[in-house]
């Protein structure tokens, strides 16, 4: 009866203390470094222009749609900036080729969308970091900028 109590008394801490150590730590991460992370200009390259929050955009043509994207990265032996510098790549890179295929030739009044939560920044994103897991959401409009022609 005593190792019974005894194992009902764990059980119950191990539940209550299992979910709190997953974590979910907020952090608000400059665009300009993870942009110079990760060979991000050279990986994202030109033929797609993305412009955050409230940035000056070019005359627009064309608004064609919007959409949004979640990422992650296994954030294990990292540092913060690390995975989260990741995790935007990857992100940044999935609203390229959504542009691409809607013929977009910008992203603008991009945000960062976590738990459909915009917090809008022209020189941060949002990145949350678990114990395992370090993700970046975000939100962005398709456009067609007009030419000089």
């Amino acid at each position: 009866m005593k190792k019974m109590m005894i194992l009902a008394a764990m059980s119950a801490t191990l539940t209550f203390v299992l979910p709190a150590q997953a974590g979910d730590t907020k952090h608000m991460m400059p665009i300009a470094n993870a942009m110079s992370a990760n060979d991000a200009q050279a990986r994202l390259g030109d033929t797609v222009k993305f412009y955050f929050g409230d940035q000056a955009t070019p005359p627009i043509a064309t608004r064609i749609s919007s959409d949004k994207t979640s990422q992650k990265t296994n954030g294990v032996g990292k540092s913060a900036e690390t995975s989260c510098n990741w995790a935007f790549l990857s992100a940044m890179l999935a609203l390229q080729k959504r542009a691409q295929s809607v013929g977009a030739d910008a992203v603008v009044n991009i945000v960062s969308n976590y738990k459909n939560i915009e917090n809008s920044s022209a020189t941060e994103f949002e990145c949350h970091e678990g114990t395992m897991m370090t993700g970046v959401a975000l939100k962005g409009e398709f456009v067609k900028l007009k030419t000089g022609k």
